[in-house]
């Protein structure tokens, strides 16, 4: 095993449930969009290039999120660790696919409105 892939394995094993859940969220999320808006046809990993980097980069910002399990949603997040261009674009993302995972992914989305209800004064400083 190399390097990296040891270093992939160890992030995955200190990730819990929460951040577990809005990984598969936001991965959803990017998929929705993806098909609704590009519709580029068949891709290898279902999201054209575009969509592929903000996924890579929403993955590794979950990832190393400071507040780690006891995160909120991004949205009430009082750190804003996105750069300006991603935010915009991952803002796009859930305004179009925020309402459509209700149909497709109803128990995310439930459990996502769930933690989204988290203030940000329950949050460690």
């Amino acid at each position: 095993m190399d390097a990296r892939t040891q270093e992939s394995s160890r992030r995955q094993r200190r990730e819990g449930p929460r951040i577990s859940r809005e990984k598969a969220t936001i991965k959803y999320m990017i998929l929705i969009y993806c098909k609704g808006i590009h519709k580029e046809g068949p891709k290898e990993s279902g999201l054209c290039p575009e969509c592929r980097d903000l996924h890579r980069y929403a993955m590794n910002r979950l990832t190393f999120c400071r507040f780690g399990e006891d995160k909120s949603t991004c949205v009430s997040c009082p750190v804003h660790c996105y750069g300006p261009d991603p935010r915009d674009k991952i803002k796009q993302v859930m305004r179009y696919a925020g309402p459509r995972m209700l149909w497709s992914h109803p128990v995310l989305t439930v459990r996502h409105m769930m933690d989204g209800r988290k203030s940000k004064a329950d949050l460690p400083s």
